[in-house]
């Protein structure tokens, strides 16, 4: 079976940036099982994932428009260290959601000195090219729930309590 919308594909992945260096992997845990066709994915992935089938073992790199998006410089701010009041040890890496004009966005603390904090709502793999290497380990049609869900259930996917 083929992937394509509504299929549920399950692949093993190696994510390294430009410098080669390996930012996430399957390797060691379960593969990844996403339902095609919907965003479940960076979409340069979800392009290169079309039409491929078990055993399938490739390389793909995606370009920031594909995958986590251009860095925005807007979405870098300096705010004073008093925005973080109840946060008794701030240190860079850590995670806030903050109001602002697009409502509510996550951002993460990017650098911290004296008095003010740098924040940067940008994820934090904008900018980058993303270097993918895949295994296609399994596809399958997806059940009418997955589809009306938009999104796997059960092992490798969504789990509803």
């Amino acid at each position: 079976m083929r992937i394509g919308e509504n299929i549920v594909a399950s692949f093993h992945y190696t994510l390294k940036n430009d410098a080669g260096e390996v930012l996430d992997s399957s390797q060691g845990r379960e593969p990844l099982a996403y339902l095609h066709g919907v965003g479940n994915i960076v979409e340069g992935l979800e392009k290169a994932m079309e039409g491929r089938g078990v055993g399938d073992k490739f390389s793909v790199s995606v370009a920031p428009e594909e995958g986590y998006g251009v860095h925005h410089e807007q979405l870098t701010q300096q705010v004073p260290r008093e925005a973080f009041q109840g946060v008794e040890q701030l240190e860079v890496g850590m995670h806030f959601q903050a109001s602002g004009e697009q409502g509510v966005m996550e951002v993460r603390v990017t650098a911290i000195e004296g008095d003010v904090v740098t924040v940067d709502g940008n994820h934090p793999l904008a900018g980058e090219t993303l270097h993918f290497d895949i295994e296609v380990t399994d596809t399958r049609a997806a059940t009418a729930e997955e589809t009306a869900h938009g999104h796997v259930h059960g092992p490798g996917g969504h789990h509803h309590d």
